[in-house]
């Protein structure tokens, strides 16, 4: 069934939860810095606060260098007060606690008795999986060159730190509809100036172009504006396969290949005809 399935792949992804990129994770407790909130850039984008007993998970954030990216190169600039402003900061929110808070209980944008999330329809995820498996393996799943099930949470986001050494930002584009049901447009982004490693090892090095992702979500919010279901719209292939053109090593090359590596699994992270893989 896709809930076993599901909770098969979450305990093969929750190994090794360890010192993540740059945090040190002795330094896990208190609040964000002012420089992640973006107050020395003149606008506030993130005002998450912690619980008193929240403890981070690979050492407390500092997104510095993403607002760098973000206020650099983000499209828009939204009025204050604006659905565009106040959706862009639940969702800045939202990945604080979804990539940094592993324990659920200490979470506060997403109500975790009803969250659930789903990729393109496929099967929903809910609050302790995602923690498990991380953001990005719930949102890739399996592609031609990501496995999300074969990736950790730590790894993930090793991963595309190392993919995006100056920082992978996200912006709200545009809003369609207000709460409860909160339709809005979205991109991700960020220099390719590092080097991502692909399912098999191979390695594949940016060339420091602007790489740009966009898609859709309906959040479903409550009158607190905390988050009980997300539905989010993309092709995991638009992320991965820009990623993947130039290989550092061209003796790494495989001639043929596995007839599977041709094909991207279902929506969302579901294997196509069958059961969950990630969500």
């Amino acid at each position: 069934s896709c809930s076993t399935r599901c909770s098969l792949e979450a305990d093969s992804s929750t190994q090794n939860m360890a010192l993540a990129h740059e945090m040190n994770k002795a330094d896990n407790k208190g609040p964000l810095s002012e420089e992640s909130s973006g107050s020395p850039f003149g606008e506030m984008i993130r005002d998450y606060k912690p619980l008193p007993e929240t403890v981070w998970r690979f050492g407390k954030p500092n997104y510095a260098r993403v607002n760098k990216t973000y206020f650099q190169y983000r499209s828009k600039v939204h009025k204050e007060g604006s659905l565009e402003a106040v959706v862009s900061k639940i969702v800045k929110n939202w990945e604080v606690e979804s990539h940094h808070v592993a324990d659920i209980h200490q979470w506060q944008t997403m109500d975790i008795s009803a969250f659930k999330a789903a990729v393109n329809g496929g099967c929903p995820c809910n609050a302790q999986l995602m923690a498990d498996v991380g953001p990005y393996n719930m949102l890739l799943g399996e592609t031609k060159d990501y496995s999300g099930g074969s990736q950790s949470f730590e790894q993930s986001n090793k991963t595309f730190s190392a993919t995006f050494p100056e920082g992978f930002a996200w912006e709200c584009l545009e809003v369609f509809s207000g709460p409860p049901n909160v339709l809005f447009k979205w991109r991700h982004f960020g220099p390719y100036s590092g080097t991502f490693t692909d399912k098999n090892g191979r390695q594949y090095k940016g060339n420091g172009e602007l790489f740009n992702l966009i898609g859709l979500c309906m959040a479903k919010v409550n009158e607190k504006l905390i988050i009980e279901t997300l539905d989010i719209y993309y092709n995991p292939e638009d992320m991965i396969k820009p990623l993947v053109s130039t290989m550092v090593d061209k003796s790494q090359s495989v001639l043929g290949g596995d007839e599977a590596d041709g094909k991207t699994a279902g929506p969302g992270g579901c294997q196509s005809g069958a059961s969950c893989a990630l969500m």
